[in-house]
C-alpha cells in the first residue's frame, strides 16, 4: 500500500483515477452500479432526498448494489458491501451477529443510520437480502435525510416490489464448508395489471468454515400493489425472518505483542454451554402515492418488531492486563446472556413533491413530516466470569448464568419537519437547499427501576450545495451540510450530570466533487472534510458518587479523497475506486495522548478493483477478478500498535443460458490465495479485538428463471 499515498489536489486525484482504470473494482461508482456494467448506467439513489434525480446529477456521493450484482460477487449480507466500495470498511463484523459498517472513517450507528425504503429502522438485527432489490450507501453527513445519525452516511435497503411482467425465479446455492440455500422469487400481476404480488421465500442451513458456527435462517416476504386509479398507487409489504447461529468473538493482542494472524476457522465461542444468537424480525410497510399534473402526495409508514437472544462465551481481557489477552494466549472468559431483547420501531411520513417555475427558474421541491416512535425492552442480563480460555480454543469452563445484572429500557419519540428545493438557475447552474427541523424526547430506566433519565431537544440540520454542468453528463459541485447526534449522560450516581441531556454533537461536512460520464466510461472524485464533536468521561470514574462527568471533549477531523472510475471496451469491463483518508482526534483534554492520532480500525488508504471479461467465444460466459487492497489500521487509540495492510483477491465465473427457461450458473472463490491476515481491529467495549480474514472459500449456485 505504499504506492497509495494521500492525494492532495484534484489534478493528482484525476491522474490517479485515470491510471486506476487499468485495474478496475467492484465499487458502486458515483454514476454506475457497483459490479456489472452493460453500458453506461445511472441509478437513482432514493435515500438522497432528491426524488428521481439521477445520481450523476446530484451533489453527493453514493453507491448502489443491486441484487444481481451482489449475487455475481457472492455478497450474502450487508457487511459484504465492504468488498465493493473503497469508502466503506468493517466495524466489528463477526459471523452470526448483526452487520456494522464504517463510512468515511465513521462507524454507522445501527440505531439511527439505517433505512428501509427511506424510513428509519433499527439494524441491531440480521437483515436478510433475499427480498431486497438493492442496497444504497449514502456517504457523508446525513442531517438533511435524518434527524439524528452518525456523520459517515446512511445505508438504505430497498424492498423488491411486483414487476411489470410475470417472473418466476428459483435459486439453489452452496458455500464451503457445507452451507446450502434454497430461495424463490415469484412475481405476478392480476386483474388487468391493476394488482401485483411478489413472494420471496428462503431457507438456508448455515455451516461456514468457522468451526462450531452451524445454524439456520429463513425468510418469508410478500409485497403487493394496487392501482386504485390511474394516479393512485397503494403498496404494502411485509416480511418475517429468523436467524439462529453461534456468534464469533474476536482475538486480541497478547500483552503488548501483536500475534500472527490466527487460524480463521477457530471459534472462541466453543464452550459446551455456548448457545446461538437468535434474531427474529418482523417488518411491514404501507405506502400510498397520488400524482397530480406537476406534483404528488405520499403517505408512507413502516413498523418493525425485533426479538433477540444475544448469547456468547465472551473473551474479555486478562487480569491485570485489562483490555487485551495475556502474554501466554489465555484470557478471562465470561458467560454473557441477554435474552428476550425486544425492539419496536414505528415511523410515518407524509410528504409532497412537485415542480414549479418562478421568475424563469425551475424548482423541484419537497416537504414533509416524519413521526417516529421507538420502544426497547430488555430483561436481566448476565456478564459473569466463567473461567479461563485460550486462543487455541482448547480450554473448557463451566457455565455461569445467574442473570443478576440489570439492563436498560429506552423510549424515544421524534418529529422531523423537512423542506428541500433544487433550483435550476439556468441551463448549467443549480442551487440545492435543504433543511430538517427535529424535535425529540428520549427516556430510559434500568430494568430494576433505577437510574431514570429523560430529556428533550430540538435542532436544525441544514444543507446547501451548488452544481455546474459544463457539458452533457459532466458536472462539478460543492456542498455544505450539518448532522446531529444526541445523547444523555448515564443515569448512574457516579456521574455528576447523571441523566442530563448532553449538548447536541453537531457535525459538519464540506465536499467538492467532479462527475464525468461518456458513452462507455464514467469517472469522478470527491474531496470531503468532516468535523465531529466527541463525548468523553472526565474525572476519576472509580464508581463512587459524583466521580465522573460526561463532556464534549474536542473533535474528530476526517479529510479525504474518494475516486471512482468505470470503463468498458469490447469484452472488457474495468471498475475501480480508492479512498485516501486523513483522520485524527483534536483538542482532547481527557486523554491528550490521542490528539493527532488516527482512530482505531480505520485504514488511511483503500483501493478496490474489478476486471470482468465477457468471453466472445461462449455467449453468456464471463470471468471476473476482484481485488481489495487495504492499508494498515491502528489497534490502540495511541497508535502504538498497528495491523499491516493487505490485499485479497476473489475470482468469479458466470454462465447465463437464455431461452424459455433461463439458467444462470455462478462459481466463485473468495480469498483465492488463502491470505492469512488480520482483517480488522475494532476497539470495542473498551477492549482490543482482532478479526482474521476468512479462509479461502468456494461457492456455487444455479438460478432458474421463467
Amino acid at each position: 500500500m505504499a504506492s497509495l499515498r494521500p492525494l492532495r489536489t484534484p489534478a493528482a486525484a484525476a491522474a490517479s483515477l485515470l491510471c486506476s482504470w487499468a485495474f478496475g473494482q467492484t465499487q458502486a461508482s458515483a454514476t454506475l452500479p457497483a459490479v456489472t456494467v452493460t453500458g453506461r448506467s445511472d441509478p437513482v439513489v432514493s435515500v438522497s432526498g432528491w426524488g428521481t434525480t439521477l445520481l450523476s446529477e446530484t451533489p453527493l456521493q453514493a453507491s448502489v448494489f443491486t441484487t444481481a450484482q451482489m449475487k455475481d460477487r457472492g455478497m450474502q449480507r450487508l457487511a459484504d458491501v465492504v468488498k465493493a466500495d473503497a469508502s466503506v470498511s468493517d466495524a466489528y463484523n463477526s459471523e452470526g451477529y448483526w452487520d456494522s459498517l464504517t463510512v468515511r472513517g465513521f462507524a454507522l450507528d445501527n440505531r439511527f443510520n439505517y433505512r428501509r425504503d427511506g424510513l428509519p429502522i433499527n439494524a441491531e438485527t440480521s437483515i436478510p437480502l433475499d427480498n431486497k432489490e438493492r442496497v444504497e450507501i449514502l456517504k457523508g453527513t446525513s442531517g438533511m435525510q435524518s434527524g439524528t445519525s452518525a456523520p459517515g452516511g446512511l445505508a438504505n435497503i430497498v424492498v423488491k416490489r411486483p414487476l411489470a411482467q410475470a417472473s418466476y425465479n428459483a435459486t439453489l446455492g452452496w458455500r464451503e464448508r457445507n452451507s446450502t440455500l434454497a430461495a424463490a422469487d415469484l412475481s405476478q400481476r392480476f386483474g388487468g395489471d391493476a394488482f401485483g404480488a411478489r413472494l420471496n421465500l428462503a431457507y438456508e442451513d448455515l455451516d461456514p468454515q468457522l468451526r462450531r458456527a452451524q445454524g439456520k435462517r429463513h425468510l418469508a416476504a410478500l409485497a403487493a400493489d394496487w392501482r386504485l386509479t390511474p394516479a393512485t398507487l397503494l403498496e404494502v409489504e411485509g416480511e418475517t425472518s429468523r436467524r439462529s447461529q453461534p456468534s464469533q468473538p474476536g482475538f486480541s493482542l497478547l500483552g503488548d505483542r501483536l500475534p500472527p494472524p490466527s487460524d480463521p476457522r477457530i471459534n472462541l465461542n466453543n464452550q459446551s454451554w455456548s448457545q446461538p444468537v437468535v434474531m427474529d424480525a418482523n417488518t411491514a410497510s404501507l405506502r400510498v402515492t397520488h400524482k397530480f399534473d406537476s406534483w404528488r402526495l405520499s403517505l408512507h409508514g413502516v413498523t418493525q418488531r425485533l426479538r433477540t437472544d444475544d448469547r456468547l462465551a465472551f473473551p474479555y481481557g486478562c487480569y491485570p492486563v485489562g483490555d487485551r489477552y495475556c502474554n501466554n494466549g489465555t484470557y478471562d472468559l465470561y458467560d454473557y446472556r441477554s435474552e428476550n431483547e425486544r425492539r419496536r420501531s414505528d415511523s410515518l411520513e407524509a410528504a409532497a413533491h412537485g415542480e414549479l417555475k418562478i421568475a424563469d427558474m425551475q424548482h423541484h421541491w419537497s416537504a414533509g413530516l416524519l413521526q417516529t416512535r421507538v420502544k426497547n425492552r430488555f430483561g436481566a442480563q448476565s456478564f459473569d466470569l466463567a473461567g479461563t480460555g485460550n486462543v487455541e480454543g482448547t480450554l473448557g469452563t463451566p457455565p455461569n448464568d445467574p442473570r443478576t445484572s440489570p439492563n436498560t429500557d429506552r423510549d424515544e419519540r421524534s418529529s422531523e419537519l423537512f423542506v428541500r428545493d433544487m433550483v435550476k438557475l439556468n441551463e448549467h447552474l443549480g442551487l440545492w437547499l435543504g433543511l430538517r427541523h427535529t424535535r425529540l424526547k428520549r427516556s430510559s430506566i434500568t430494568t430494576d427501576g433505577n437510574d431514570p433519565t429523560s430529556f428533550e431537544q430540538a435542532f436544525n440540520s441544514p444543507f446547501v450545495a451548488t452544481s455546474y454542468t459544463f457539458a452533457p453528463n459532466q458536472m462539478v459541485y460543492a456542498s455544505w451540510g450539518r448532522g446531529t447526534e444526541s445523547d444523555a449522560a448515564p443515569g448512574r450516581l457516579e456521574y455528576t450530570n447523571h441523566g442530563q441531556a448532553l449538548p447536541a454533537a453537531r457535525s459538519r461536512q464540506l465536499e467538492a466533487g467532479l462527475k464525468v460520464g461518456t458513452a462507455n466510461a464514467a469517472w469522478g472524485f470527491a474531496l470531503f472534510d468532516i468535523k465531529r464533536p466527541v463525548w468523553a468521561d472526565t474525572g476519576a470514574c472509580d464508581g463512587t458518587d459524583d466521580s465522573c462527568t460526561t463532556v464534549l471533549d474536542g473533535f474528530a477531523h476526517h479529510e479525504g479523497l474518494e475516486g471512482n472510475a468505470a470503463w468498458r471496451t469490447g469484452a472488457w469491463n474495468f471498475l475501480g475506486s480508492l479512498q485516501a483518508l486523513r483522520a485524527h482526534r483534536h483538542d482532547s483534554t481527557t486523554d491528550p495522548a490521542v490528539n493527532g492520532k488516527r482512530p482505531t480500525n480505520v485504514p488511511l488508504r483503500t483501493a478496490k478493483f474489478q476486471v470482468r471479461y465477457d468471453v466472445p467465444q461462449i455467449a453468456g460466459f464471463s470471468t471476473q477478478v476482484d481485488v481489495l487492497a487495504v492499508g494498515d489500521r491502528a489497534v490502540l487509540p495511541d497508535n502504538s500498535v498497528k495491523i499491516p495492510g493487505y490485499a485479497v483477491t476473489d475470482l468469479s465465473l458466470r454462465y447465463a443460458q437464455r431461452g424459455a427457461t433461463a439458467l444462470t450458473w455462478r462459481l466463485g472463490v473468495d480469498n483465492v490465495f488463502d491470505r492469512r491476515v488480520w482483517r480488522e481491529s475494532p476497539y470495542q467495549y473498551g477492549h482490543v479485538y482482532l478479526y482474521p480474514q476468512a479462509a479461502r472459500t468456494f461457492r456455487a449456485s444455479v438460478e432458474v428463471s421463467l
